[in-house]
């Protein structure tokens, strides 16, 4: 079964400094990655050479990163989503939570780039429970130690970076 990825909400200069990171890794990044490898592999022995090992340990987190750049990039929508307050991945929510309110990103880290706004993934409890839903709707959700919490969307605008 194949799995669909979401669009990924993202604003221009968000998407140019994922991408900017992304060629990157995948140029020059690779390059030097493949260098220190094999600088440490010319060291000698491979089984107790830790500069071997934490190269090519680097080099997996590398690839993983790259594989999580390609995928946001190519699901992603540049601007804002619209502003017709439901919630959704790229909305700043205003919501009371167990009692209060709180303000924060429904997205990810990326589309906040270097603002101090709290983020709540779309898969996250809380995200999941108010994704695709409107402004004013009560909804509740089990927390990971099994609470209950109640959630009431007060307000969901477009994030504007």
């Amino acid at each position: 079964m194949a799995e669909t990825t979401a669009a990924t909400w993202l604003t221009q200069e968000a998407y140019d400094r994922l991408k900017a990171e992304y060629e990157h890794l995948t140029g020059e990044g690779r390059i030097e990655i493949a260098t220190r490898i094999a600088q440490a592999r010319d060291e000698g022995d491979l089984k107790e050479n830790s500069g071997y090992h934490a190269a090519r340990e680097e080099q997996a987190k590398q690839e993983a990163r790259i594989r999580e750049l390609k995928a946001k990039l190519e699901n992603a929508q540049i601007g804002t989503p619209p502003d017709d307050g439901v919630v959704e991945p790229g909305m700043v929510v205003v919501a009371e939570v167990a009692g209060d309110d709180i303000e924060f990103l429904l997205g990810s880290r990326e589309i906040a780039g270097t603002t101090d706004i709290a983020v709540y993934s779309d898969k996250s409890p809380l995200g999941s429970a108010i994704n695709g839903r409107a402004v004013g709707e009560t909804v509740s959700y089990n927390a990971p130690n099994g609470a209950e919490i109640t959630v009431v969307i007060k307000s969901a605008k477009p994030f504007q970076g």
